[in-house]
């Protein structure tokens, strides 16, 4: 800051020729491209629909999230309201220790799952990086009944406690090209402890990518799908059947008004962590196994400082 003080006062001393204060002008502007300067806002939230952007939460302040999800709009009007009758919740916290570290826990109704969460943002764009690279990593339990029935029609029954637990790593890669688009990849590897059959593999890859387009300065229009590698004729050839799991599509748009966000959208998938709509995700768009839901998010400081 100092060297461009001094620069500015010779350019106000030195009136002496127009070619003088060109020189200095110039010698102004390079000075200042040197300084970085982060991208901010790349999404609006931590989450994107389903899955997460690479966001953190300020340090010292408190996310709190409600996610709910209908059932299917192809469950019929008159039994199901096209499926406003049901529902789905999770309720989640995230914590910033730094401005680029969080914590997190929640809990889902859907097979009533405990996880718990980190991300910690690794790089930052700015003038002089082309991205943000964020490294998230997830843990869950689930905490059903042993011998209960999941969506798939498989009975799925536990031994013990640790082959309850699904774990996930992330590389969250997003890029802001301008004011109103961003876009993001979610390279995703899942581990499942125990699997309903020993057809499924316990691991899973998938590769995430979505991003959002800026409406207005309130509402923003989002779109996110994982694609699952995953040898489906291989699986139907082996086992004799189908494999029962697809990849999860959603679209929503983001209303932000200052000190909350709202998410709507419509979705395939009716899970809420990433075993759930990335692993597990039995709905298709083909069939209308469509599930309108949104997300809620409030943010509360404790930091005294702001």
């Amino acid at each position: 800051m100092l060297k461009k003080f001094k620069l500015l006062v010779l350019l106000v001393l030195c009136g002496s020729g127009a070619f003088a204060q060109d020189d200095l002008l110039n010698m102004l502007n390079v000075d200042m491209g040197k300084d970085t300067t982060f991208t901010q806002a790349t999404f609006k939230a931590s989450r994107l629909i389903n899955g997460q952007t690479i966001e953190t939460v300020s340090k010292n302040h408190l996310n709190f999230w409600i996610s709910h999800r209908f059932g299917s709009v192809n469950s019929g009007f008159i039994s199901n309201f096209f499926g406003l009758d049901e529902a789905r919740i999770r309720l989640g916290l995230e914590y910033g220790l730094t401005d680029r570290w969080l914590i997190g826990a929640g809990r889902s109704s859907e097979e009533k799952v405990y996880d718990l969460y980190t991300k910690y943002k690794l790089l930052r764009q700015s003038n002089h990086f082309p991205i943000t690279l964020t490294a998230y990593g997830s843990m869950a339990i689930n905490t059903m009944p042993t011998g209960y029935v999941m969506n798939s029609g498989n009975e799925m029954v536990f031994y013990t406690n640790p082959e309850r637990w699904t774990y996930t790593g992330q590389a969250l890669i997003a890029r802001k090209f301008h004011e109103k688009f961003s876009f993001q990849l979610m390279p995703t590897f899942i581990h499942f402890n125990k699997t309903e059959s020993n057809s499924f593999d316990n691991n899973l890859i998938s590769l995430g990518m979505g991003g959002r387009y800026k409406i207005s300065n309130r509402v923003t229009f989002s779109l996110e799908y994982y694609y699952n590698l995953v040898d489906r004729n291989g699986f139907e050839t082996s086992t004799g059947y189908a494999y029962p799991y697809h990849n999860s599509l959603s679209m929503g748009f983001d209303i932000d008004t200052g000190g909350h966000v709202f998410q709507l959208h419509f979705t395939n998938a009716r899970g809420m962590i990433e075993r759930q709509f990335i692993g597990l995700n039995t709905g298709t768009w083909e069939n209308a196994d469509i599930f309108y839901g949104f997300n809620i998010s409030r943010t509360f400081s404790f930091d005294k400082k702001r």
